[in-house]
């Protein structure tokens, strides 16, 4: 996965099972005269819907210095319109048996609501509100700020992992604007003006530069008429600046310490991987369920079962995203061990992937567990739209319909090949946790 708030890493890298079509309904493309694209699944085997609005928007789009404006954005859309008050829209879902929430990654922002299908409707209507009528100039600026502010600390300069994954994310990456994080510098955030606000919604909260998904219990005739009265008056508006940053090449090894009261050290490496466009992103994905996927994984069972000195592992490839993106690497080290003593471990396991192929048995077993994560995701609406929504916000929802024949197709001699490649330690950034005691302020 490519450098993200760490938290938020964790929560939906469920969502982000790779998956193929396997349902009796199809997905539907439908695309409004103003550039809204409109994606529909029927799924009717629970009596609700989920409806999403994905803004092609999130923190790389973001400008040095103005870092955290996408997520503090996100936040100010619930403060209101001229038909709805600070705080409602989430009342309102609630009142009329709904959940509601939203969050914003590097790459979108993302509003969403589940409710039933009588219901969605609502949903319906105040979103294409917010989309074209937000009220971002009240008295409610500088207190959510504050709000911000105290997110950020608690988050990130109070969770020593989160903390370490932002350093190292932020060495990573030397001109890409992956290196901000998405909640943003706490300076920034302090810097952002309403101003800067306003801009930023009017140069990506169009109809043009989004698109929605739906999931659940609905009549795609009758959904789609609703969406088209609530979102079809909204004008198109001019086509948002594009990120044509490319980061340059890796030539060696990069290093980030820190230093932070904190219970165990950890240990974090990231490679530079290309993204789900890349036909090696199949291979990817099987080497990090090989390297982590579970625990008779090879890092699992080395570090954690044989050796004891990491009490966790994990690997993770996060192919689904816009720009090429990093393989990371992760261990909690054992409070009387040392990150040394891990690193070293990990790279004897990183050496054997790089210059040996995986058994048959081994790579059989990775494909199993891609098409079981597939099938669990299938028990949930909001999975799916998720699904859909995050490849169609990286590279088109319709790279769905190959995954699943691309990772059947992967051979050992495959996965041995993206090791060698990506698994180069001049392409990675290794970033150690080093706990400390703070002195009293």
């Amino acid at each position: 996965m490519h450098v993200v708030v760490f938290f938020f890493a964790l929560i939906v890298q469920a969502f982000l099972v790779p998956a193929v079509r396997a349902q009796p309904y199809q997905t539907q493309e439908v695309l409004l005269e103003n550039g809204l694209k409109v994606l529909l699944l029927e799924n009717h085997k629970s009596p609700s819907v989920t409806f999403q609005v994905w803004y092609r928007v999130g923190s790389r789009n973001e400008e040095d210095g103005k870092s955290g404006l996408a997520h503090f954005l996100e936040h100010m859309m619930f403060k209101g319109t001229a038909k709805v008050g600070p705080e409602e829209y989430s009342r309102i879902i609630a009142k009329n048996g709904g959940r509601s929430n939203a969050f914003t990654s590097e790459d979108h922002t993302v509003y969403f609501a589940t409710m039933s299908r009588e219901k969605i409707g609502i949903a319906i209507e105040l979103e294409a509100d917010r989309m074209a009528n937000a009220r971002l100039d009240g008295s409610q600026f500088e207190s959510e700020k504050k709000v911000v502010m105290e997110e950020r600390r608690l988050r990130t300069e109070d969770n020593p992992i989160s903390a370490l994954a932002e350093v190292t994310g932020a060495a990573t990456y030397m001109v890409h604007p992956y290196r901000r994080p998405v909640i943003g510098w706490m300076g920034d955030i302090q810097n952002l003006s309403r101003e800067d606000l306003q801009r930023h919604y009017q140069s990506y909260y169009l109809p043009n530069n989004a698109f929605i998904v739906v999931v659940g219990d609905f009549s795609t005739r009758e959904i789609l008429a609703k969406i088209k009265s609530a979102f079809g008056k909204i004008p198109r508006g001019p086509e948002p600046p594009k990120v044509k940053v490319e980061e340059p090449p890796q030539r060696g090894e990069r290093r980030v310490v820190l230093k932070k009261e904190a219970e165990i050290p950890f240990l974090l490496m990231y490679y530079h991987v290309p993204n789900l466009r890349d036909r090696n992103s199949f291979a990817l994905d099987i080497l990090s369920v090989i390297l982590a996927g579970g625990r008779s994984s090879r890092l699992y069972q080395e570090l954690v079962y044989h050796k004891r000195i990491a009490s966790s592992v994990s690997a993770d490839y996060g192919g689904v995203s816009v720009d090429p993106t990093a393989f990371s690497i992760t261990a909690r080290v054992m409070p009387d061990k040392e990150p040394a003593e891990v690193e070293r471990a990990v790279d004897s396991l990183l050496e054997r992937a790089r210059s040996e192929p995986v058994s048959e048995r081994e790579l059989e077993k990775a494909k199993n567990q891609i098409e079981a994560g597939f099938i669990f995701g299938q028990d949930s609406i909001f999975g799916q739209a998720m699904r859909i929504g995050q490849y169609e916000s990286a590279a088109g929802w319709r790279f769905l319909d190959s995954y699943l024949a691309g990772v059947r197709k992967v051979t050992a001699a495959d996965v041995l090949k993206v090791a060698k490649q990506y698994l180069d330690p001049d392409r990675r950034t290794v970033g150690i946790l080093i706990p400390v005691k703070e002195k009293n302020q």
